[in-house]
């Protein structure tokens, strides 16, 4: 009876996944194993999973498992994972932090130190809110901070994007379509080699809310010549390109600056006002509305 019980979630689950990922490219599809109680577990997991077209969770609290389906060439189930254990939930791979799990409400406080996966134990690490990490908290081979979870990354995995959106800038500055053209081809391609899973937490919900149309802003841009039609794209790059700078934090002081007469922003690593929108025929206008200091 209990296999067939079982049996039974399984195909309400897939059922409700042809509806959730169908419009999720590059699927795949696992099982991953996340601690729950209740229907209020169930929706917070699912609200930290889920990504609109990219993954799509769908969590059963009586087995505990949760059928996810995302697109294999923007993340991966550990990056899923990473933002349910945020939420405050131990799964197979990470451990929610005790700040995060002690707020959740008394129904959804599951027994925690039972093993999640117990062929992977040994490997799960606590993952921090503040990227601190206590090494010895449930056994756990812990990291020094979230970013050295993936081995081998890139001490900023975002700079090289953030210098190919600076040569598109200044193509424009010179009213030279075929270089903006050349750059943004650039600046497309380093959109697509970010590694995802090497950004940090709140990094990685900021670049994949523009991630898309940053991709086809850039492309855009690179399949044109019309300096018009690149300036006019060059807008809607520069606003999603500075959520990320934001909350990413540059290696160096960057300006935001405001042009009146197209009522767009630019970002710059000069202080000094070179529109980008005019290029030579108005080159001094607009101002400087915020400036975004270098991270620690």
């Amino acid at each position: 009876m209990k296999s067939l019980f079982n049996l039974l979630i399984v195909v309400v689950m897939m059922l409700s996944y042809n509806v959730g990922n169908a419009q999720i490219k590059n699927a795949k599809t696992e099982n991953l194993k996340i601690h729950g109680n209740c229907e209020t577990c169930k929706t917070n997991i699912e609200k930290a999973g889920n990504l609109k077209n990219m993954t799509y969770l769908d969590y059963d609290k009586e087995t505990e498992m949760a059928m996810v389906t995302y697109d294999s060439t923007r993340t991966n189930a550990d990056e899923i994972l990473k933002r349910v254990a945020l939420a405050g939930y131990d799964n197979e791979k990470y451990y929610a932090p005790d700040a995060t799990y002690t707020k959740l409400g008394e129904c959804c406080q599951y027994e925690r130190g039972k093993p999640v996966a117990p062929e992977n134990h040994n490997k799960v690490s606590t993952i921090s809110d503040d990227s601190s990490v206590d090494r010895e908290q449930h056994g756990a081979i812990a990291t020094e901070n979230t970013k050295t979870l993936v081995e081998g990354q890139d001490s900023d995995p975002l700079q090289k994007t953030f210098d190919t959106y600076f040569g598109v800038k200044d193509a424009m500055v010179k009213t030279d379509g075929n270089t903006a053209s050349a750059k943004a081809g650039k600046l497309l391609a380093s959109l697509k080699s970010i590694k995802m899973e090497s950004l940090e937490m709140n990094v990685h919900r900021a670049l994949m809310k523009v991630l898309e149309p940053l991709t086809a802003d850039a492309k855009s841009i690179s399949e044109s010549k019309d300096i018009t039609e690149q300036r006019n794209l060059f807008k809607a790059l520069s606003k999603n390109m500075y959520e990320v700078i934001k909350i990413s934090g540059p290696d160096a002081t960057i300006y935001y600056q405001y042009c009146p007469m197209q009522d767009a922003n630019w970002l710059s690593m000069e202080s000094a006002v070179k529109n980008p929108y005019y290029g030579s025929q108005m080159m001094g206008c607009g101002s400087t509305v915020e400036t975004i200091e270098p991270k620690n």
